[in-house]
């Protein structure tokens, strides 16, 4: 009888995720907003990065499609022009001003380290494109390795709160206690939600991007392989 008259003189409490959060002591209510916004932001990068690595894809084989065609390079490099459209081109363009501007100084296809200077501005080129490829990629790594620990937090604090009102209140019911202990496990809930997508997301993009880079790699070694067998047929001409 005294238990029921003890729930029975207990706030009701909304114990619905907007209740929940609206309930929480404000540290546990600044927990939840940043894994809210780790969570949305993981999202657009996720979004971003598979939109942009399949579109480029579609770009690189477009590329290498016309490169193997068998046309001449220059007027390929003519027609891109200065802008080229996607990292496979970007590499191309840079060896190819490279070769241009030998020629255009008067130093030669058959300059000894002319191989050596463009293997560089393309391995420098990769370098850079990857870097932007790669850029808030390891955003999603850290909320997927944080964030359970900082909803942790937040159920940590929830509950100590939960047992300070048991202590104060020298009432141990569980209707009492049941939606403290609820609005600090909720924290958990979101640090997980925020984690998990980012984990599997960043698992995913790592390794296509790990693809495309060993594919701008190829090009580039076999794009250096082509240049040199035309320094060698120039120096066998002279």
């Amino acid at each position: 009888m005294q238990g029921d008259a003890v729930a029975a003189i207990a706030p009701a409490h909304d114990l619905s995720m907007l209740g929940l959060f609206l309930q929480a002591d404000w540290v546990v209510k600044f927990v939840m907003l940043s894994l809210i916004f780790a969570s949305i932001w993981s999202w657009a990068i996720i979004v971003d990065k598979l939109i942009r690595l399949r579109r480029l894809t579609v770009q690189a084989d477009q590329f290498e499609e016309a490169f193997w065609s068998g046309g001449s390079l220059d007027e390929l490099y003519d027609r891109i022009g200065n802008r080229p459209i996607d990292p496979m081109s970007a590499v191309f363009v840079a060896a190819m001003r490279e070769w241009r501007r030998s020629a255009q100084r008067g130093l030669g296809l058959t300059t000894g380290n002319l191989q050596q200077r463009i293997e560089r501005v393309m391995g420098v080129t990769v370098g850079r494109e990857m870097e932007r490829l790669e850029k808030w990629t390891p955003f999603l790594a850290s909320v997927g390795s944080v964030g359970p620990f900082v909803g942790l937090f937040g159920t940590v604090w929830g509950i100590m709160n939960s047992f300070s009102a048991i202590a104060s209140s020298k009432n141990t019911n569980l209707a009492v206690v049941a939606p403290g202990i609820a609005e600090a496990l909720f924290a958990t809930a979101i640090g997980l939600v925020a984690a998990i997508p980012a984990v599997l997301a960043y698992n995913k993009i790592s390794g296509d991007l790990a693809r495309y880079s060993n594919r701008l790699e190829n090009f580039s070694a076999e794009f250096a392989a082509i240049l040199s067998r035309q320094m060698d047929a120039a120096e066998a001409g002279e």
